[in-house]
């Protein structure tokens, strides 16, 4: 039997430094659309929805697991995640963050940004190109 635990929302945002690691390895690997965006007033299964999508089987592969790797190197590991080659959508659960990386035509049809617009979005602090 799975047990849910309510998700305490403490106001802080202890999930930046995680989510700018990230995006800094998303970046590194050229991913497209890459937003998070503070949901902790949304919902209490996380704080921050990481997003970001890329072009190709090899890339959406080299982007999950440079996520995994690069937040491994900070003793981070995912509870859960999902995603296989050929899939549109692959999904790192950190409990702080929820990191979802998207073929881009997929990203363009499901529209995350859009869904959570009502959500603060997280200044990543991304290298302009």
């Amino acid at each position: 039997m799975v047990k849910l635990v309510k998700k305490e929302n403490t106001g802080d945002a202890d999930y930046l430094p995680h989510a700018l690691r990230i995006a800094d390895i998303a970046q590194s690997f050229k991913a497209n659309n890459i937003h998070a965006f503070d949901v902790s007033e949304f919902t209490t299964m996380t704080d921050c929805i990481f997003m970001c999508s890329g072009t190709s089987d090899p890339q959406l592969k080299a982007l999950f697991n440079g996520i995994k790797e690069g937040m491994k190197e900070v003793g981070m590991s995912p509870f859960h995640s999902e995603g296989q080659p050929g899939g549109n959508w692959w999904l790192l659960d950190y409990d702080s963050i929820f990191v979802h990386i998207f073929r881009d035509s997929a990203y363009d049809f499901y529209d995350l940004e859009d869904f959570w617009a009502d959500a603060k979005e997280v200044d990543l602090e991304l290298d302009e190109e």
